[in-house]
C-alpha cells in the first residue's frame, strides 16, 4: 500500500501552477524571499516525483523530519525541529514536568531497568527498586525494547495506572505492581544542608519553572535552622541550564534589586533586551562560593557569569561549556514546533561567553573555537578582567577529578550498582545514611562479589604495548624481543591485579554514594559525596578565609586565563540519566 502523502493535493496541476504562481508574484524583488521560495518549489516539487516515480512507498512525513533534520544541523546543535510525536518529551524538558512513576530506568542487556526511584513519587510508593527489570507493561512484553519505547508506555495521564510485570533479582516468580501515574515534577534543587556549622550547600540540578525560587526556600530553611550561618556553596556542577528568567531569579536571591543580569541581541531587534532584577534580594552578604564545571551550560553560565561580574561571589572549578546563545520556540503547522536560536546573551561585563563560532567551520565542516587572539577583555564592577568567548573561567581554577580506569570499568559495567542492590537486599534498613561508610568487612564483601566477574579494562600502557607490539610485528623485529614483551606484559598483568587495593579509597568513596542511595535516594547520594569531595574541601577553605576571600574580590586580583582542557571521567559523567 502506497504512503500517505500529505503533499498529494500538489498533484493537481491547476494547485501547483497556482501555488507556483503566488510564490513567483510573492518572491518577486523580495531578494532573500526569491531564494526562499525558490527552495520550497524545489522541494516540493522533488516530493511529488519521489511520490510518484520511487520503486518502493514513501513516507513523505519520515523524509521532510530527516531533511529537516540535516538542514538545522548545519546550524547549530540548539536549533531543531520538534515533531507532534515529541512535543511532550519537550514540554518534559522545559517544565521539569510530566505525567509518569517518577524513576531512572536504563537498559541493561534484554531488559529496560530500574535505576533509581525518585523520593515521594508513585515508583516509591509502590516499592519499585533499583535493579527491578521490566518484562511487560500493561500486560505486553518490552523485553528487548529500547528505553525510548518503553518510556512512552511508562508515561500517561495522571490519575491513571499502569501494570508492570517486573522480575526482581533475589525473586524466584515475576512480581506483578499496579502503579498510578501522578504529575511528576523534576527538582531543580536536588539537595541543601551544611557543610558545618556556618556554611550551607545547595545543589542545583536545573532551571525549570520555580528554580529561583526554589533557591530562595532553601536558603531561607538553612538561615531558620542555622542562625550563625555567614557562607555559602551554590553547586551548578553539570548543570545545562534552562530558563532564561530563572536564572535571573537566581543571581536575583545575592544581587541587589535593579542589578543587570544579562543582554540579549539577535536579528529581531526588537526582541533586544536587558533583563535585571526585580525583587527584593534574600541575602547580598552571605560569602558565596559557586562551584562549575566543563558540563555547567547556558542558564548556569549565566549565574557564574554574573556573580563573577558583580564581584558577588567565588567562583571554583573548571572553565564552564561555554554556550552564550539563546533559543526561543516558535509554532508551526499540524501541531509541530521549532526551537530557533534567536540571540546571544550577554553579561553584566558585557562579554558573551560562547566558546564555539558556528557560522565558522573549516572544510570539513567542523566547527572552530573562537581564537585567543579575538577574544576581548571586559571588567567585573570593581574592575577584574575578565574576557569572552570560551566560557566562564574560575576564579579559583581546579583540575576536574580523573577517575580510576578500574572504577570507571567497574562502574561501566554496572559491577558497583549491582553490589548496592545486593547489599540493600541484604541489609534492608540502614540506620543513619550520614553516618555509612564502606569498612574493610563491606569491601571484603565487594571483591568476594568480583571474584566471577567481568571487570577488564585496558590501561594506557597497554594500549601503548599494544602499539609497540603491532609497530614491532611491521618492522619484522617483533620475533627477537618477543619474549622480553610476554615478561612486561606478565608483569604489567600482575601489577594491574593489584589495582582493587590500590584505587580502594577511590572505589570504597563511590560504592558508599551507590549504597546509600538506595536507602535516602538521590539527596542521600549528594550528601555522601560532598565531605570528601576535592572541590567542596576547597570551597571551605576559600570561606573559612575572610582574608583571602576578599583578597580574591578585589581589583588587584587577576582571574587565570588558561583555557583547561578536560579529559578522562568525572562523578558528574557517571550519575545515572534523568527520565
Amino acid at each position: 500500500m502506497k504512503a500517505s502523502n500529505p503533499f498529494s493535493h500538489l498533484k493537481n496541476p491547476w494547485v501547483s501552477a497556482l501555488t507556483g504562481g503566488i510564490l513567483s508574484l510573492l518572491a518577486f524583488g523580495f531578494g532573500q524571499s526569491f531564494e526562499i521560495s525558490k527552495n520550497l518549489e524545489i522541494f516540493s516539487t522533488l516530493m511529488r516525483e519521489l511520490d510518484t516515480y520511487y520503486v518502493d512507498p514513501i513516507s513523505p512525513g519520515t523524509l521532510t523530519e530527516s531533511a529537516i533534520g540535516s538542514m538545522l544541523e548545519s546550524l547549530d546543535p540548539y536549533t531543531s525541529f520538534i515533531p507532534e510525536s515529541e512535543i511532550e518529551n519537550h514540554r518534559m524538558t522545559t517544565t521539569g514536568q510530566y505525567g509518569g512513576l517518577g524513576a531512572v530506568v536504563r537498559k541493561f542487556g534484554r531488559y529496560v531497568t530500574i535505576v533509581e526511584p525518585y523520593e515521594d513519587t508513585p515508583a516509591q510508593t509502590a516499592g519499585l527498586q533499583p535493579g527491578d527489570k521490566m518484562a511487560k507493561v500493561n500486560g505486553k512484553s518490552v523485553v528487548d525494547l529500547n528505553t525510548d519505547d518503553v518510556v512512552k508506555l511508562l508515561r500517561g495521564a495522571p490519575g491513571t495506572a499502569v501494570q508492570l510485570e517486573l522480575i526482581r533479582p533475589g525473586e524466584e516468580k515475576p512480581i506483578l505492581v499496579n502503579v498510578v501515574r501522578q504529575e511528576i515534577r523534576m527538582k531543580n534543587v536536588s539537595y541543601y544542608g551544611m557543610l558545618n556549622s556556618k556554611t550551607g550547600f545547595i545543589k542545583l540540578g536545573g532551571f525549570t519553572p520555580n528554580a529561583g525560587l526554589d533557591v530562595r526556600n532553601a536558603m531561607q530553611d538553612l538561615k531558620k535552622a542555622n542562625p550563625n550561618i555567614e557562607s555559602l556553596v551554590l553547586d551548578l556542577r553539570g548543570n545545562p541550564g534552562g530558563l532564561l528568567r530563572e536564572a535571573i531569579s537566581v543571581v536575583n536571591n545575592f544581587a541587589a534589586r535593579g542589578e543587570l543580569v544579562v543582554t540579549t541581541k539577535g536579528k529581531v531587534t526588537e526582541w533586544n533586551k536587558a533583563y535585571r532584577t526585580l525583587g527584593e534580594p534574600l541575602d547580598t552578604e552571605i560569602r558565596l562560593a559557586v562551584l562549575v564545571d566543563r558540563r555547567s551550560a547556558s542558564a548556569s553560565e549565566i549565574v557564574s557569569g554574573t556573580i563573577q561580574d558583580l564581584d558577588r561571589g567565588v567562583v571554583i572549578g573548571q572553565r564552564t561549556f561555554g554556550k552564550g546563545l539563546v533559543q526561543s520556540t516558535r509554532m508551526l503547522v499540524y501541531n509541530t514546533q521549532l526551537k530557533v536560536t534567536t540571540s546571544k546573551y550577554y553579561i553584566p561585563s558585557g562579554r558573551c561567553i560562547q566558546a564555539l563560532d558556528y557560522s565558522n567551520r573549516d572544510a570539513t565542516g567542523k566547527v572552530k573555537t573562537i581564537p585567543d587572539s579575538l577574544r576581548k577583555s571586559f571588567k567585573t564592577k570593581i574592575g577584574r578582567l575578565v574576557k569572552d568567548g570560551a566560557g566562564v573561567q574560575p576564579d579559583l581554577p581546579l583540575p576536574s577529578p580523573k577517575m580510576s580506569k578500574i572504577l570507571v570499568a567497574l562502574v561501566q559495567k554496572d559491577l558497583i550498582f549491582e553490589f548496592a542492590n545486593q547489599y540493600f537486599r541484604q541489609n534492608p534498613r540502614l540506620v543513619d545514611t550520614a553516618a555509612f561508610d564502606v569498612d574493610a568487612n563491606i569491601y571484603g564483601q565487594f571483591i568476594d562479589f568480583l571474584k566471577d566477574k567481568d571487570y577488564g579494562y585496558e590501561t594506557e600502557s597497554e594500549k601503548a604495548l599494544n602499539a609497540f607490539k603491532e609497530t614491532a610485528v611491521r618492522e619484522r623485529y617483533f620475533d627477537r624481543i618477543s619474549a622480553e614483551y610476554e615478561q612486561l606484559l606478565t608483569k604489567k598483568k600482575s601489577v594491574k591485579r593489584k589495582d582493587l587495593s590500590m584505587f580502594q579509597s577511590e572505589i570504597s568513596r563511590y560504592l558508599r554514594m551507590e549504597i546509600v542511595s538506595r536507602y535516602g535516594y538521590r539527596r542521600a547520594r549528594i550528601r555522601s559525596s560532598l565531605f570528601d569531595d576535592p572541590m567542596v574541601v576547597q570551597a571551605l577553605l576559600v570561606l573559612q578565609d575572610e582574608k583571602r576571600y576578599q583578597s580574591i574580590l578585589s581589583p588587584q586580583f587577576t582571574i587565570p586565563d588558561a583555557l583547561e582542557v578536560d579529559e578522562g571521567t568525572t562523578d558528574e559523567d557517571l550519575l545515572p540519566e534523568i527520565e
